[in-house]
C-alpha cells in the first residue's frame, strides 16, 4: 500500500475504534480473510478465526447494550479504557514495519483520534438519553454502526475522500465537544440538585430582575 492508503487505514481504524471497536476489528478481519484488502503483517492477527469470533460475539453484546437508554452510557464509560488504547494500537499496527518514531507518532495520533470520536459518541448519547422515548436512541446506535462500516469502506477504497471527510469531522468535533461538555455539566448539576447532592443553580431575586429589566419610556408623558 502507498502512503495515502496506509494513513487512511491507520487513522480510519483509530477513528472507528472510538465509536465501535468490535465492529471495526470484525470488519477489518473479515475483509482481510476474504482477500478484499491486504492487511499489514502487524494486523494479520485480526483475520484469525478466534479473534473474529471474539469480536463478533462482543459486537452482538454491544449491539443490544447500545440500544438501552442508561446502559449504553454505562457501556461507553467502561469502554473509555478499552477503545482509546485499542485505537492507538490499531493505528500503530496499521502503518506496518516502520521506525519506532513513526510507530509511536501513529499511536499518539490514533489514540487522540479514538479519544475524540469516543467522547463525541458518549457525550451525544448521554444527552440523547434525556429523552424518554427510545426511538432516538435506537436510531443513533444504528446510525453509528453504519457510520463505522461506511467510514472503513471509504478508508479502504477511497482513501483521499476519507481523509478529506476526516478533516471535516475533526473540525466539527473540536467545535462540538466544548458545547457537549457544558450541556453535560448543566445536566449533571440539575440531576444532582434533584438528589440533594449539590446546590441548585443560583437564581436572581424578583426585585433584581425587575431592576435589570429595560425600562419602557412613555412617549406621551412630558
Amino acid at each position: 500500500m502507498d502512503a495515502v492508503n496506509i494513513i487512511a487505514l491507520s487513522m480510519g481504524a483509530a477513528w472507528a475504534s472510538g465509536i465501535n471497536l468490535y465492529a471495526t476489528i470484525f470488519m477489518l478481519g473479515y475483509m482481510g480473510m476474504t482477500g478484499n484488502i491486504a492487511l499489514p503483517d502487524e494486523l494479520q492477527m485480526l483475520s484469525n478465526p478466534m479473534v473474529m469470533t471474539a469480536a463478533g460475539f462482543m459486537y452482538c453484546v454491544e449491539f443490544f447494550a447500545d440500544k438501552i437508554p442508561g446502559i449504553d452510557s454505562g457501556w461507553d464509560s467502561i469502554h473509555t479504557f478499552i477503545r482509546i488504547p485499542a485505537g492507538a494500537m490499531l493505528a500503530a499496527s496499521a502503518v506496518g514495519d516502520v521506525t519506532p518514531a513513526v510507530e509511536l507518532s501513529a499511536a499518539l495520533l490514533g489514540g487522540s483520534l479514538a479519544a475524540g470520536s469516543h467522547a463525541t459518541k458518549a457525550g451525544s448519547r448521554l444527552l440523547i438519553n434525556t429523552s424518554p422515548e427510545p426511538v432516538s436512541n435506537w436510531g443513533a446506535s444504528i446510525g453509528e454502526d453504519l457510520l463505522v462500516i461506511g467510514g472503513l469502506w471509504a478508508a479502504l477504497n477511497h482513501p483521499v475522500l476519507f481523509l478529506i471527510a476526516l478533516v471535516f469531522f475533526i473540525v466539527f468535533m473540536i467545535w462540538l465537544l466544548p458545547r457537549l461538555w457544558r450541556l453535560i455539566k448543566a445536566l449533571c448539576r440539575r440531576v444532582g440538585s434533584w438528589l440533594g447532592m449539590c446546590e441548585p443553580p443560583p437564581t436572581l431575586p424578583v426585585e433584581t430582575l425587575k431592576a435589570d429589566a429595560p425600562k419602557v419610556v412613555n412617549k406621551d408623558s412630558g
